[in-house]
């Protein structure tokens, strides 16, 4: 079974950065791509970011857009989320996941359904 497992996370001042990372023990479970999502307390789960691995493409939710960067290494099978310009409201538990099978760009997956496999996640804090 795969295996997603992130790292990166911690405590940081708003204005900081962090970045986040995610590494694939197999291929099969992301052939279509990776993304990231966050929960916060008290809250669901939030779509962040996604790529494609096929590609490169990005597509990110509104809230982040401008301020993360999704990117991947498709030789060290692992996916890096950096984080700008970090605030408070971006306190939550990270995860990543995984999808198999391509999909189109005008369909772009953002819902937790549309992934196969999930990381354990891993926790931002930012202090104001």
């Amino acid at each position: 079974q795969v295996q997603l497992v992130e790292s990166g996370g911690g405590l940081v001042q708003s204005g900081g950065s962090l970045k986040l990372s995610c590494e694939a023990s197999e291929r099969t479970f992301t052939s279509g791509g990776m993304a990231w999502f966050r929960q916060a307390p008290g809250k669901g789960r939030e779509f962040v970011a996604v790529i494609r691995w096929s590609g490169g493409n990005t597509y990110y939710s509104d809230s982040v857009k401008g301020r993360f960067t999704i990117s991947r290494d498709n030789t060290k099978k692992t996916m890096y989320l950096q984080m700008n310009a970090l605030k408070p409201e971006d306190t939550a538990i990270y995860y990543c996941a995984g999808k198999k099978g391509y999909w189109i760009l005008s369909n772009v997956p953002t819902a937790e359904s549309d992934f196969d496999a999930w990381g354990q996640g891993t926790q931002v804090t930012v202090s104001s």
